[in-house]
């Protein structure tokens, strides 16, 4: 029976086209995102074996957690310690330096053509090191340390972005404002630094930097020694094992302080880099899924009508003493030499992938190093996926061939498709209780508080939208089939009245075979749902935004920092004050290490002038007056957070601050949606719980005079920042339109992934009509015969490819559609005010659906047209 099921499947393969390129193309993102992980953390590894490259490190023993952390600007897992163990440390036996103790983020490099030097996302990091305290990682390629402010080395790749050499003089902007340095060394790393740019400063500055980031003078992250024990060279584990137990003997007692070697020191930062990067794996992993799923599809249809044609043959083997189970096991081998076919081609395909993802992030400049290549384990795994999808696909149509009975399977060409009434009802009711769940999920976001039950009432509302909608995707695919009939015909009208003939047979052609055409449809059904929900989302939230601040912000101009600073220099605001026709300036600072023992939730907080609440913010006050609280040193809260909390106006709260615990008063509470999930305070009450150096400047507004030229006002604003580089200054709908463009980046990325399984279901369509025309060759030659021409038989094709699209298409508008509005809804109290559903986007699949079958329909009609008339005619 294996040899038999091998001969089928060689005899089967020119059908399993379709079905292979769909299991390659899902197997491929599986197995590129085991890669891409992969080269994630080998890029992760090779970066901290260079950059935490001491032989031992001393840190502290208290691991952080949410609410005991010492600084929002500490990159450390523990506790911060004392720098006076940097001196203690440095005297043991054994230790011949410090590696650079200080690195600190928030600077930008203006390069030779006098602009930012910006970068994909990477960081831009300061680090000071010296002769004396070096990093052994690295190699000047010319010039030296810098030893002062001004004075400045860089690593080759961002001299390479700044074109700057040894001997130039460029800008440097601190968080304070730009100063001017001079460029005295280039030096190397180890390893590719992933697009970052480092900057290599003087020792007392990057102290200094740090200081003024973290707060405290007296505290550090962490403490990295260099052993002497190998001859400069870095130290064996056993080395490190020594080294660190003599710096443990002479930490003292207290200190909160411990000594691990530097192998166990990239270890746990290793695993707490890959872990902050382990969500990009399971989003690939999901989209792959998805396109699997949906392949499944197309292998259930392929087997099917392979099936449907050998059934005399099965029958044959079941009249000389065939077991079901040999029957059986014949259609299964084809389905694993499918799987292990397409599973090969995926792996070649999702190592292909990953290449040219490293290519195009190369060419981007954030050059990669990591390995790419799939693992034995990767290629395992992508071929059991494979396999298994085409099991799973086989299953149905083999335990058919297995038990249909040999008298009834001698005959089936004229067996009727079974009935789907079973199926209509099953799967409406799964609709039903899946709407049920999105009302539920509906009712829940209204405070939760709208059962008599408590226990429901504390449910996450995103739990009941996630099984309503599985139950209705599920459901939709279900009752598909029992609702062929209905559709085909009002789907079929307008053809039917503009090709009298030929739309008729395609209407009727489609009602014929209800679950090859449903299960058709529903590949195409899953995307286009995924992709109109995510539609539907994004431009709510495009919508919202425009009306938050259209609605909610009074301001003519919003000041940003660019170039990945993300800080305003006060320098700059201060400009900006000075510019004729300037009414009022607001800046909104951001507070570190602020917490709120006790609450639910992390609200952030933030420092801001009185003129906030008058001249840019248009707050709907709950209770209270925001100004009025201003004006007082109170606090004014955000309506989402009091209700969180259950604060009330004129209740006194504790405020955690690295300069003790202050009990301040709520003075308003505030309902504008701009701010949702924040706390306001002034600059006199934000003296008392940080320090200058601990807050600052995220974004700014603009009032104009009354009756200003407002174009002629922000030429000036713009050239009073021109001399700070990292401002920018935007209209109101230059801020909209900036939002929505990040909106729509995200959205391009989601839908470039949801793209593979569209193109999948359109090779579904293919796949479906090539088997179809296939099965009715004898059919189609009769067409023929009487006088059909070849653009009637092409016609009927495409028409018949145009409906499935269509179908397919409707039916994943209306849940994409439908999803779309329910989780608006959820989140409309974080920010989510408007739903718009775009209906011009929403015709326009339509209308591509129709294309699509247009075009999906030539390699079939070709095919059927291939064959003659008399071939056709006496094909059995």
């Amino acid at each position: 029976m294996i040899k038999l099921g091998l001969r089928d499947a060689r005899s089967h393969f020119s059908r399993f086209v379709m079905s292979i390129i769909a299991i390659a193309l899902g197997v491929a993102f599986v197995v590129g995102s085991f890669c891409f992980r992969e080269m994630l953390n080998n890029q992760v590894s090779e970066m901290l074996s260079t950059n935490a490259d001491a032989d031992v490190y001393v840190r502290g023993t208290v691991k952080n957690t949410d609410d005991s952390s010492t600084s929002l600007s500490s990159s450390s897992d523990y506790n911060l310690i004392s720098d006076s163990l940097i001196d203690t440390a440095s005297h043991v036996e054994g230790v011949s330096g410090t590696s650079p103790l200080y690195t600190v983020s928030g600077l930008v490099l203006v390069g030779k053509d006098g602009n930012a030097v910006a970068t994909t996302g990477a960081p831009t990091l300061a680090t000071g090191f010296s002769s004396k305290d070096s990093w052994r990682s690295v190699t000047f390629t010319s010039g030296t340390y810098a030893k002062n402010s001004s004075e400045l080395a860089l690593d080759s790749y961002a001299a390479s972005r700044a074109g700057l050499k040894v001997g130039d003089s460029t800008t440097l902007v601190y968080p304070t404002g730009p100063a001017k340095v001079k460029v005295v060394g280039v030096f190397s790393t180890k390893s590719s630094q992933a697009g970052a740019i480092i900057l290599g400063i003087d020792e007392s500055g990057a102290k200094a930097l740090y200081q003024q980031t973290s707060g405290s003078t007296t505290k550090i992250d962490e403490i990295g020694l260099y052993g002497n024990a190998n001859h400069g060279n870095a130290l064996t584990q056993q080395q490190q094992q020594q080294l660190a137990d003599k710096v443990n003997a002479a930490i003292p007692s207290g200190s909160k302080a411990t000594a691990i070697t530097g192998d166990e020191m990239r270890a746990e930062k290793t695993k707490s880099t890959q872990d902050s990067l382990g969500f990009i794996q399971p989003m690939i992993l999901i989209f792959a899924l998805i396109a699997l799923f949906v392949g499944s599809f197309i292998i259930a249809n392929t087997f099917s009508m392979i099936v449907r044609e050998s059934m005399r043959g099965y029958a044959l083997l079941r009249s000389v003493g065939a077991s079901p189970s040999q029957v059986f096991l014949t259609v299964v081998i084809q389905a694993i030499v499918l799987g292990v076919v397409g599973s090969g081609i995926g792996i070649g395909l999702g190592w292909g992938m990953i290449k040219l993802i490293v290519y195009g992030i190369s060419q981007s400049g954030s050059t990669l190093t990591g390995s790419s290549n799939p693992t034995v384990p990767d290629m395992i795994v992508g071929v059991i996926v494979g396999v298994a999808v085409s099991l799973i696909g086989a299953a149905l149509p083999a335990r058919h061939a297995s038990l249909a009975p040999p008298l009834q399977a001698m005959n089936e060409t004229v067996n009727p498709e079974k009935p789907t009434r079973v199926r209509g009802i099953l799967g409406f009711a799964m609709i039903v209780f899946g709407v049920g769940f999105w009302c539920l999920s509906w009712i829940l976001s209204n405070d939760g508080k709208q059962t008599p039950w408590d226990w429901l009432n504390s449910t996450n509302p995103a739990i009941s939208l996630g099984i309503g909608a599985a139950l209705i995707l599920l459901g939709t695919i279900v009752m598909a089939p029992a609702i062929v009939q209905p559709v085909s015909r009002i789907l079929g009208w307008i053809p039917s009245l503009a090709f009298p003939v030929t739309g008729r047979l395609a209407s009727r052609n489609l009602a014929r075979s209800k679950r090859r055409t449903a299960n058709t449809a529903a590949a195409l059904f899953v995307g286009v749902a995924i992709v109109s929900c995510l539609g539907v989302m994004a431009s709510s939230v495009n919508a919202s935004v425009s009306g938050i601040i259209e609605s909610g912000i009074k301001a003519d101009f919003a000041v940003l920092a660019n170039g990945g600073m993300g800080r305003i220099p006060q320098q700059g605001i201060d400009a900006m004050k000075k510019v004729k026709g300037v009414k009022s300036i607001s800046s909104i600072a951001y507070m570190m290490d602020i917490s709120y023992p006790g609450t639910t939730d992390k609200p952030t907080t933030y420092m801001a002038q009185p003129s906030l609440f008058t001249d840019v913010y248009d707050p709907v006050d709950t209770a209270g007056n925001a100004k009025q609280a201003m004006d007082k040193g109170q606090l004014v809260v955000s309506k989402s957070v009091a209700d969180d909390n259950d604060w009330q106006v004129g209740q006194s709260i504790s405020v955690k601050s690295a300069q003790g615990t202050e009990k301040l008063t709520i003075g308003a509470i505030s309902d504008n949606s701009i701010f949702s999930g924040s706390i306001y305070v002034n600059q006199e009450t934000a003296a008392k719980l940080t320090t200058e150096s601990t807050r600052f400047i995220a974004q700014a507004y603009v009032k104009a005079d009354a009756g200003q030229n407002l174009k002629n006002l922000k030429a000036d604003l713009i050239k009073a920042v021109k001399p700070y580089y990292v401002i920018s200054v935007m209209t109101k709908d230059e801020y909209k339109s900036s939002i929505s463009s990040m909106v729509n980046q995200v959205l391009l990325i989601l839908n470039a992934l949801l793209a593979l399984s569209i193109l999948i279901a359109i090779f579904g369509i293919v796949n479906t009509l090539a088997l179809s025309v296939s099965e009715r060759t004898k059919e189609i030659g009769l067409l023929r015969a009487i006088g059909a021409g070849r653009g009637q038989i092409r016609g009927m094709i495409a028409i018949e490819a145009s409906m499935i699209s269509v179908f397919g298409t409707i039916l994943g508008l209306i849940v994409g559609t439908a999803a779309g509005v329910v989780i608006r809804r959820l989140y409309a109290s974080q920010g989510l005010t408007e739903l718009n559903i775009p209906v011009g986007e929403l015709v326009g699949f339509v209308i591509l659906a129709i294309l699509v079958g247009m075009i999906t329909s030539l390699p079939p009609a070709r095919k059927a047209l291939k064959v003659p008339v008399l071939n056709a005619v006496a094909s059995e």
